[in-house]
């Protein structure tokens, strides 16, 4: 399992990626969003050669307000040009994979319609996808794309994209956290993990671990439950990079801890 943090879109992400490894993060989160990482604009190069001299991958993460299902066929058409952007400059770094955000801002229109405005952008960006040999994966969000039933709308239909959990979102306007049953339903195609914390209800905090109220233990056993052991973002967006590094060391021994605990429980059944 390794561990990683994203950049901030106002900081140039050469700068971010030299604090991050002095900290000990293992991979970069990249986020290609202006003003200061949008993706006309980022010196790909210069990321990779960083990327490179700290020995850490990348992974890459796209702006969360995209509006690649509006219902203005110009405005669907753009968004898609700029996902199919940040495809190909996600793959001169050196990433294979790249999160998308679903969009559901569509007003007067029933969701029926802008799941299918969703699976149209996705279909017109898959021959990119090819050419690129970068991946797809779907993150869940609350409201519309929060629990298995909500994302089957658009992982059933489209098999070669993966899922990205952030199990922060899942714990947010539901009357339970979905971790599990979004990984119970469709753990086989998790890609990529977002962490932070916040307290439930409608507030996306972005807390460090431990200062709200998800089961980050709970969360840990569900991903080791399906056999997880890849990329877990820390999105723990506080000034003070302290709080990182705490949430950084929490997860890790939370992690070590229950593995071993699987490890004495499959040898006690061996």
């Amino acid at each position: 399992m390794l561990i990683g943090t994203m950049n901030h879109p106002e900081r140039k992400v050469v700068d971010e990626i030299a604090w991050m490894a002095e900290l000990g993060m293992e991979f970069l989160d990249l986020t290609l969003e202006p003003p200061a990482a949008s993706s006309w604009e980022v010196e790909t190069t210069a990321i990779r050669n960083a990327l490179e001299r700290h020995r850490m991958p990348a992974v890459g993460h796209t702006a969360w307000y995209i509006p690649m299902a509006s219902s203005i066929p110009e405005i669907r058409r753009a968004a898609v040009a700029e996902l199919r952007r940040c495809l190909y400059k996600f793959a001169e770094v050196g990433a294979r994979l790249m999160n998308i955000h679903p969009d559901r801002h569509t007003p007067w229109h029933a969701r029926s319609f802008f799941i299918e405005q969703n699976l149209r952008s996705f279909e017109e960006l898959m021959p990119d996808v090819e050419k690129s040999g970068v991946g797809l994966m779907i993150e869940n969000l609350p409201g519309d794309y929060n629990s298995a039933e909500q994302l089957r709308d658009l992982l059933e239909p489209m098999p070669r994209v993966g899922l990205h959990l952030d199990i922060g979102h899942a714990n947010l306007q539901v009357p339970h956290n979905t971790t599990e049953e979004i990984l119970a339903a469709f753990g086989n195609r998790l890609k990529h993990v977002h962490l932070h914390d916040n307290k439930g209800g409608v507030a996306d905090l972005h807390l460090p671990l431990g200062a709200g109220n998800v089961d980050v233990e709970r969360a840990v056993r569900a991903l080791q439950s399906c056999g997880y052991d890849g990329t877990i973002t820390l999105e723990v967006f506080t000034s003070d990079k302290h709080h990182l590094a705490y949430s950084r060391d929490k997860l890790r021994a939370i992690w070590t801890r229950c593995a071993a605990e699987r490890g004495v429980l499959a040898a006690s059944h061996a």
